[in-house]
Formats: structure tokens, sequence, C-alpha cells
């Protein structure tokens, strides 16, 4: 099985991978300016958009099955959920990865004893919970909490909600698996070993992904460097457009 990949613009390969619940479209706002720097191929994971649903909520088959349809190398612009993916791409094909640009990506989405910059597990569970009632409904209280906080939240709201409708629904395999990925990923004990570039960038009013994360990355990543957009929450692409965008060119295809 093939996910769903699109490529535009020219330059050097960059591989654009979404978050949780989402599809292609909410990059939207970033192709135009991207598209004039890079060869863009924007992919659908798997049970999302167009992409057919993985055999299981694991991570290294949902990253083998994006690197199937991916560049042969290339940097990775990884959002949320995406990110993640696109770490275990870097970890696993080293070889395929130039350098890694990751937006509101947690390596661990929920907290723990050692880990308080992420969500309460509680919240997850919730949502586990009520995507068996309610998937929609569910989702569209995932997307309020994407912006909650942010500048420009109602706005940011009303995007999110016309992109997640300009594809194929997420079905309700790839929506389970996708918050299982969630809640049982933790990929600290393995980013001392990333062999290439890695850049991120939060929002400072992310209620998903805390800005407090900007202070535990430098002791998991060797050279990591962080962005804060001032005003953003959970998709400062959407809030900030033009700033996330100066901000992307700036770091991707820099060491």
């Amino acid at each position: 099985m093939n996910l769903y990949r699109y490529r535009i613009g020219r330059g050097p390969d960059l591989t654009l991978v979404h978050g949780w619940g989402m599809n292609a479209a909410v990059w939207e706002p970033l192709l135009p300016g991207l598209s004039e720097h890079f060869r863009l191929t924007v992919i659908e994971l798997p049970g999302h958009g167009a992409s057919p649903s993985a055999s299981a909520a694991d991570l290294a088959e949902w990253t083998a099955l994006t690197l199937a349809v991916a560049p042969t190398r290339s940097w990775w612009l990884g959002w949320s959920l995406g990110g993640q993916v696109a770490l275990q791409a870097a970890l696993d094909r080293p070889q395929r990865v130039a350098g890694l640009m990751l937006v509101a990506t947690n390596p661990r989405f929920v907290q723990g004893d050692d880990w308080s910059c992420a969500m309460p597990v509680t919240t997850f569970h919730q949502f586990a919970d009520a995507l068996a009632d309610d998937p929609n409904a569910t989702l569209m209280r995932f997307l309020s909490l994407q912006v909650s906080g942010a500048e420009h939240a109602r706005d940011a709201l009303k995007l999110l909600r016309a992109e997640l409708g300009e594809r194929p629904p997420a079905s309700a395999a790839g929506l389970a698996q996708g918050l299982t990925l969630l809640l049982d990923t933790d990929l600290r004990p393995r980013l001392a070993d990333l062999d290439c570039p890695v850049h991120w960038l939060l929002g400072a009013r992310d209620t998903l992904v805390p800005v407090t994360l900007r202070d535990a990355l430098p002791a998991l990543v060797r050279g990591v460097s962080v962005d804060v957009i001032d005003g953003a929450g959970h998709a400062p692409f959407l809030s900030h457009p033009q700033a996330s965008l100066d901000m992307l060119l700036r770091r991707v295809g820099q060491a």
C-alpha cells in the first residue's frame, strides 16, 4: 500500500508531514512561499486524508510507510505527530534525512514523573474515551485545543476547520492509532543518536506542547536550535504564517 502524496515546487527536497486528525491541506498557508525555494513532497499519514490505514499503532510502521513515498534524501518538516514520524525517520534511516524542522512536536506528548513539559495523561485518556463515542466531536475539540490561548485563535480555528474539510476525513482506525501513538511514544532516550541538524519551532501559547520544552531540549538533542513565536499556539503556521515562513526559510537547509 502507498500513502497519498503530491509534489510541487523546485529546488532541494523538503518533505512535509502533518499532525493527528489533519491532512495535507493544513500546509496551504506555507506552500506558496516554500515552493519558491524547495521541491515539496506533502504526505498524508496512515488513515488520514486519502492514505490507507496502517495495520497497527506502530510508529516504526507509520514511519516506514512515510519513507516509502518520500524523496531518497531530504529535509523533513513535521508538525506535532508528524514531527515524531520525522524524528523516527531520522533515527531509523539517517541516510534519508538531511535535517529536521519540527513544529510543535514533543518527543513525549504526555507528562510523566520526569517530564512536565507535556499534556496531562488524563487529558489524552479523555480523548481516547470520547473518540469511540463521537469521533467528529472529539476531533473538533482537539482543533479547539490547538488554537487555545493563541492570538487570532478564532481565525486560526476557522482555517483549521476549513482545511480539514478540503480532503477526505481521517478514518476511525487512523484517528485511534494516531492517538495511541501520541499516548505511548517516548523518543527521548534516542534523541542523542540524531546525526543531522535539528531545529524546533514552538508557539509561546501552545497548550498541547508547552513552551517550557525549549529549556528541556538542549539536554536531549545535540546542537538543537529552538525558535519561539510569541502569541502562537499549537499551529503557528496558521495563526502567524509569515513569521513561521520566515523562520522556516532561515532554518531549513542550515546546519
